[in-house]
């Protein structure tokens, strides 16, 4: 859920009539254009959404019969409204104020356009109300590819971020990640109190902004792939064609997940990085497991299992 105060503040809104402390708060991300319902028609009513008023919903309201207008606004505010937000500047007509203050109500004024407004509100809103968690690891962003790096304590999930930061990549969150569900993606960032700095077993603490510049530093980004690095295991079986994909669950969202042995002398930051490059390719629809076996097909003159 989402104050009027912290939605107002958010999106930088003027208030003509503030929110009581008994108002309800907005648990919908979207918002509602009232015409409809000036006209009359409230059988399909969004009124836990905030309500925007735009030109158009604005010069009907005003173009009804004084008597038809406050029939109108009264059966609207028997509703439970958490605020409403008059678009592009316009002043709000004594009637609406008068029955907003009878019902504490909050009015609200931007100067934007409407549709334009409309856009920013939802997408504040959807992020402010998404589900959330917070996963141990270090997101990165590799060729433009998000990377959730995670792994046991003291693995070298920060080494290897490192690593890659060294090689012009661009540090998300070090040690602790919190993830957002926006729609259907997943999107990551640091806390706040955490932000910039990174934890070196040996040395300390870093701050990666100060030592590498504000370049080296994305403050979210989508996690697309998640590479789990865990210490090398003697006699274990580990996949060395990548022929079956792999997921990790996060908040309801499989993503591709590709665990990554760890041993001395392998360069970890190259194999995040060629990862990334393999993730690319696949999300443009090639494989070169399903190349391999074309050629092998062809070689040995058999159908390819994936044309099976």
């Amino acid at each position: 859920m989402v104050t009027q105060q912290a939605f107002a503040k958010a999106l930088d809104l003027e208030v003509i009539h503030p929110a009581q402390k008994s108002s309800m708060q907005i648990e919908v991300a979207d918002i509602c254009r009232p015409g409809i319902q000036f006209a009359g028609y409230f059988d399909v009513f969004a009124n836990a959404r905030p309500q925007v008023i735009g030109k158009t919903e604005m010069a009907y309201l005003m173009s009804l019969p004084e008597d038809v207008r406050s029939a109108r606004l009264e059966r609207y505010f028997s509703y439970d409204i958490p605020c409403i937000v008059i678009a592009r500047g316009m002043e709000c007509p004594q009637a609406l104020l008068d029955q907003a203050q009878s019902h504490g109500v909050p009015i609200y004024r931007t100067q934007a356009e409407t549709s334009v407004f409309t856009g920013r509100a939802i997408a504040y809103l959807s992020e402010a109300m998404a589900p959330r968690v917070t996963q141990h690891g270090v997101l990165v962003d590799v060729f433009g590819v998000g990377v959730l790096i995670t792994g046991e304590s003291g693995v070298g999930k920060s080494e290897c971020a490192l690593e890659l930061i060294k090689r012009g990549h661009l540090l998300v969150a070090d040690d602790v990640v919190d993830i957002a569900r926006v729609g259907h993606k997943l999107r990551g960032e640091s806390p706040e109190i955490v932000r910039d700095f990174m934890e070196l077993r040996g040395i300390g603490i870093v701050d990666i902004k100060l030592i590498f510049g504000i370049g080296a530093i994305l403050r979210k980004k989508t996690i697309d792939m998640v590479i789990h690095l865990e210490f090398w295991t003697p006699g274990k079986d580990y996949d060395r064609l990548g022929a079956k994909d792999k997921t990790k669950d996060i908040l309801g969202i499989e993503v591709p997940l590709i665990n990554i042995p760890v041993r001395s002398g392998r360069n970890l930051a190259m194999i995040v990085e060629i990862a990334a490059r393999n993730w690319r390719l696949k999300n443009e629809g090639y494989s070169a497991v399903n190349e391999l076996d074309k050629r092998l097909g062809a070689m040995y003159g058999r159908q390819p299992e994936s044309d099976i």
